[in-house]
């Protein structure tokens, strides 16, 4: 049984033409503010992004999968919409002005 394929860096990118992201943003921020960026711990920051589905602690439960996937027992309290996800998500959240 050969391991699964890791993906690169550069299939992580949205390729959307309409996409209004900052220059610097890979992970697709909607900030129209050159001058500003993610918080650390924003779900497109350096921390939070992790725990999304493309992010690497996010992408490794959705393939153990079962409760650990985004939509079961556990992985659903890590979204955005989640009590653990959502309380980061409002308190340390949101933009910073660079």
């Amino acid at each position: 049984m050969s391991a699964p394929s890791q993906p690169t860096d550069s299939s992580r990118m949205d390729t959307n033409s309409t996409n209004s992201a900052s220059p610097g943003n890979i992970l697709g921020s909607s900030a129209t503010d050159p001058n500003t960026k993610p918080k650390v711990f924003d779900k497109d920051g350096a921390v939070g992004g992790a725990f999304t589905e493309q992010g690497a602690l996010g992408g490794a439960a959705q393939k153990i999968g079962g409760p650990l996937d985004k939509d079961g027992m556990i992985g659903k309290q890590f979204t955005t919409e989640g009590m653990i996800g959502g309380t980061v998500q409002s308190a340390l959240g949101g933009e910073k002005k660079t």
